[in-house]
């Protein structure tokens, strides 16, 4: 049999240049102006001249001369050569020297015989530069053409690079398989039992499809991934990818949105084909609210709205009038309550697997995971470390052991020590220490009486939040701040909800009653227990004349009220009524204490720093004791005396508030 012998491809580029080289020559060596030129010696050419055969001649810098013919004459010259009517015969030469050949044109202009033999214009001019001609003239077009050949190689995606117009409605998805696994597996997912068990099951069914289908199951075509941010969404995903035997396509929700229409379609669509041709493979969209956002509620109010056909896209790809089997996507997003109910229905998202802050087993795992890498001293202990971290998401707690490792090493420590989580933990909850802030005695005094109000309420309130430390040194945006351990609760009474609200309003109550003035260190205070008692009368319905009633509205761009004038005004009533009678609540424990308040200030105002040991001297051992006050330090749910608190620690409120 004959081989198969490949034919070489032809590559017009090659033939486009030798084209335009064989008319670069053409014009720099042609016959230009139909000019004819034959060189002559200098001696031949004076005998032209003397003979009255020249018109005109040029002299060049460089001695060369050039000697135009008269048509007539030109015939004895070149007697060999056929000229054409118009030509302009030339002959060329070189001078011996000027000074001799001035000399001789001049004589042959006086030759008095039949008349002169050269009665032409003699020229001076210098040597044109056949290289910087050719440049000036060349290097324009050169120019234009790289920059045409640069424009055209970006546009078919060229260069090395993914991008290009011709390649914009390609999928951008990185692809995961066999050759590039990522090195994390679930054994580098601490906690969240729940979450990783629904993800091993999708990994499960494309290693081992036939034991979930000989019952006659079907695999499920989608995952959802909910949760905070910080709680390891991503993680579970690259897990999924460092697991699975099978090809993980990953990409963001923004990474189909472009400026060009279309382009969002264009891409899922690839994304899909080549989904196809790896099948059974996994895809992983990260954020998929950017183009998952329900249809009609988008800020822009366009008609033709490019994340809604992307969207369209999407549902059509995954479970449209084609199939799609072997195909499991999988998707992460904190903001589930604004994707389109289309994307959330069984059949494109059969599962939704909720990923939810850490309780305190698992941020014991969580600890356990950050803690390898780290040289520890004897004296930090898991356990506490975990109790004093409630409501920090996996992210926060990383961020823990890497900050307690910079302060020690900041210190110079051989090791890190309890002492430097102790220090990481305020240092991300409150911000970082200022003790150079410059403050007047008077100031000072009122923010130590501020901060002992709340520590007096909070020792004898039965569901306020176990005190840990009070402290006036300056920190972040905060002047002061009570640190506290609240306890972990799935749900919340109308009375824990109250003793929190009285005894973060112990700082302003403070203030009134032993100054008789009030500052803007309570902002905080009050913005908190006004949002909080919000909740409890619009939402949870803890309030006398709007009991049991949520007036809770999930459309972010609704712009109507979910009640009428006479309720809201209904609802500003309730809520002054009750954050009044906690604020006269805690002047009376005040009143009550007052001995113990001001002693408690003295010693603030002396060291700075107090501790729950400290308070105990003052008014004994607090009446609702609880096992988290038998641990030492922790950190959460700071009571500052600034305007402003942390973001994220008033998400995490809220929800311990409203569970």
């Amino acid at each position: 049999m004959a081989k198969n012998i490949k034919k070489p491809k032809i590559n017009f580029t090659w033939f486009y240049i030798v084209v335009g080289g064989l008319l670069l020559l053409f014009y720099m060596f042609g016959d230009n102006e139909n000019n004819q030129t034959i060189e002559k010696e200098y001696s031949e050419l004076t005998e032209y001249i003397s003979k009255g055969y020249v018109e005109s001649i040029t002299v060049y810098d460089t001695d060369e001369v050039e000697a135009y013919l008269y048509p007539d004459s030109a015939k004895y010259v070149f007697t060999n050569i056929h000229l054409a009517k118009d030509s302009r015969p030339m002959v060329i030469s070189t001078l011996g020297s000027r000074d001799n050949f001035e000399k001789f044109i001049f004589e042959q202009k006086l030759n008095d015989g039949d008349g002169p033999n050269f009665n032409g214009k003699l020229r001076y001019r210098k040597k044109p530069d056949f290289l910087g001609g050719l440049f000036w003239n060349f290097m324009p077009l050169i120019v234009i053409v790289a920059i045409w050949i640069f424009i055209m190689r970006r546009m078919s995606g060229g260069g090395g690079g993914q991008g290009g117009v011709f390649n914009v409605g390609k999928s951008q998805a990185k692809l995961f398989d066999k050759t590039n696994t990522p090195s994390i597996t679930f054994k580098d997912v601490a906690g969240q039992e729940g979450a990783k068990q629904e993800v091993k099951e999708i990994v499960d069914f494309l290693k081992s499809p036939q034991i979930y289908t000989e019952l006659g199951g079907k695999i499920p075509k989608g995952a959802l991934l909910v949760g905070p941010p910080g709680t390891g969404k991503t993680l579970l995903a690259k897990a999924v990818a460092g697991e699975a035997n099978v090809p993980f396509f990953s990409m963001s929700g923004s990474d189909f949105v472009e400026m060009f229409v279309g382009v969002g379609a264009s891409r899922v669509r690839d994304l899909f084909r080549q989904a196809k041709e790896k099948a059974p493979c996994i895809i992983f969209i990260d954020e998929i609210d950017a183009v998952g956002r329900a249809r009609g509620k988008n800020p822009s109010m366009g008609g033709n709205d490019e994340r809604e056909n992307t969207l369209n896209q999407l549902l059509t790809e995954m479970d449209g009038f084609g199939t799609n089997s072997g195909i499991i996507v999988i998707a992460a997003t904190n903001r589930a309550d604004i994707l389109d109910k289309a994307l959330l229905r069984a059949g494109r998202f059969d599962r939704q697997i909720h990923v939810d802050l850490p309780d305190l087993n698992e941020r014991k795992e969580v600890f356990g995971v950050h803690l390898r890498p780290l040289k520890l001293d004897t004296s930090v202990d898991v356990d506490t470390l975990a109790r004093q971290t409630p409501g920090f998401s996996g992210a926060d707690i990383a961020n823990v052991c890497n900050e307690a490792a910079l302060i020690a090493a900041r210190n110079k420590k051989k090791a890190v020590d309890k002492q430097d989580f102790l220090d990481a933990i305020d240092r991300i909850i409150g911000g970082l220490e200022k003790k150079t802030k410059v403050m007047t005695q008077k100031e000072k005094e009122t923010i130590a009486i501020h901060e002992a109000g709340h520590a007096t309420i909070s020792w004898f309130l039965e569901h306020a939040n176990p005190l840990i430390k009070v402290t006036i040194v300056p920190r972040g945006r905060a002047l002061g701040a009570a640190w506290y351990m609240p306890e972990e609760r799935q749900i919340t009474t109308k009375e824990q909800m109250l003793d929190e609200m009285c005894a973060t309003l112990g700082g302003r109550a403070a203030e009134e009653t032993f100054i008789g003035q009030i500052s803007t260190g309570a902002m905080n205070d009050l913005e908190r227990v006004t949002k909080q008692s919000y909740a409890m009368v619009a939402y949870a319905g803890m309030s006398e004349r709007l009991s049991n009633l949520c007036y809770y509205n999930n459309n972010e761009y609704s712009f109507n009220r979910p009640y009428s004038e006479k309720t809201a005004e209904t609802i500003d009533n309730e809520v002054h009524a009750m954050i009044t009678a906690q604020y006269e609540r805690a002047k009376a424990l005040l009143l009550e204490h007052k001995e113990g308040h001001a002693e408690l200030a003295r010693i603030l105002m002396e060291r700075e720093v107090i501790f729950a040991e400290d308070v105990e001297k003052i008014f004994g051992k607090r009446p609702w004791a609880s096992r988290s006050e038998e641990i030492f330090g922790g950190n959460q749910k700071g009571s500052n005396t600034d305007n402003e608190i942390s973001e994220a620690t008033e998400k995490t409120e809220d929800k311990a508030q409203l569970a």
